[in-house]
C-alpha cells in the first residue's frame, strides 16, 4: 500500500466529526447500513453511497460512524469509514467536493490556481449542476465536477461502480463549456489509499467509458488523486496516474 505523503499529517484537511467504532452487519436498500457497536447495540446508520460499494461493503469490516447534529433526523448516525485489509475507506459521498474544495481554496492542486473565487453547486444549462466553478476578475471560468471512486481491484480505481446516465450528463455539460472558451475538469477523488493507477470501468459501464474519452478528445481536463486517511482528518494525498 502506498504511504501518505509526509506533510498530509498537519491542518491541510477536514477533520471528521467524533467517530464511533462498530462492526458492519449488512448494507441493504442502497442507503442502510445495520452495525453493531462496541457495547452490542446494533444501530441503522444512513449510507450516503448510492453505489454498489463492491470493494468497500464486506459483513464483519470494522466501521465507524458519526452522530447526527440535527435532533429531527430519522436515521442519528451516518456511515464515515470502514476498515478494508489494505486501506480505510472513506464511505461519505459528501466528503469528496468540500475536500476537493477546501483543496483548492488553500492552494494544494497546482493546476487549479490562480482563480480569486469559488463557488459550489453551480447551475449550468437548464437542467445540470457542476460541483464547482473557479472564476478570476478577467471573467474567466473553470469548471470543476468532483466524483468519488471507492471501487479498488489490484491496485486500479475505477469509477463508476454502477451505471450512470447522471455522470454521462455532467461530462456533456463540460464539452459545451469547453466548446464555449471555458475550462472544464473532471476530478476523480479516490477515497482510500491502495490505488496505484485508475481508470475508467468500462466492464461495468462502457458508455461513460466511452463517453469520457470523447469528453477528454474534446478538451475536458482529468484529474485523479488519492488521500490520506486517519481517525482524526481526510486530506488530498498524491495525483493518481491514469490509464484510459
Amino acid at each position: 500500500m502506498e504511504k501518505c505523503t509526509e506533510n498530509k499529517h498537519n491542518n491541510t484537511g477536514l477533520a471528521w466529526p467524533p467517530l464511533i467504532r462498530g462492526t458492519l452487519i449488512k448494507r441493504y436498500k442502497r442507503f442502510l447500513a445495520d452495525i453493531r457497536l462496541a457495547d452490542g447495540r446494533v444501530i441503522t446508520a444512513h449510507c450516503t453511497n448510492s453505489g454498489r460499494m463492491d470493494t468497500c461493503n464486506q459483513p464483519g469490516r470494522p466501521v465507524y460512524v458519526s452522530r447526527a447534529t440535527n435532533p429531527k433526523r430519522k436515521l442519528k448516525y451516518t456511515w464515515e469509514l470502514i476498515e478494508m485489509p489494505d486501506s480505510m475507506v472513506g464511505v461519505n459521498t459528501l466528503v469528496p467536493n468540500r475536500l476537493v474544495a477546501h483543496a483548492i481554496s488553500s492552494g494544494q492542486v497546482k493546476s487549479l490556481s490562480g482563480y480569486a473565487h469559488l463557488k459550489r453547486e453551480v447551475k449550468v444549462g437548464d437542467r445540470s449542476r457542476l460541483d464547482i466553478r473557479l472564476s478570476n476578475d478577467e471573467g474567466m471560468c473553470c469548471y470543476v465536477e468532483v466524483k468519488n471512486c471507492t471501487l479498488v481491484e489490484n491496485g486500479r480505481a475505477c469509477f463508476p461502480d454502477a451505471v450512470t446516465t447522471r455522470g454521462l450528463k455532467h461530462l456533456d455539460a463540460l464539452q459545451k463549456l469547453v466548446s464555449s472558451g471555458h475550462r472544464g475538469v473532471m476530478f476523480y477523488l479516490i477515497q482510500r489509499m491502495d490505488a496505484m493507477v485508475f481508470s475508467p470501468a468500462d466492464h461495468i459501464d462502457p458508455n461513460y467509458g466511452k463517453g469520457l474519452r470523447k469528453a477528454i478528445r474534446n478538451g475536458v481536463e482529468i484529474i485523479v488523486f488519492d488521500v490520506c486517511i486517519d481517525l482524526k482528518q481526510i486530506c488530498l494525498n498524491r495525483p493518481v496516474q491514469t490509464r484510459l
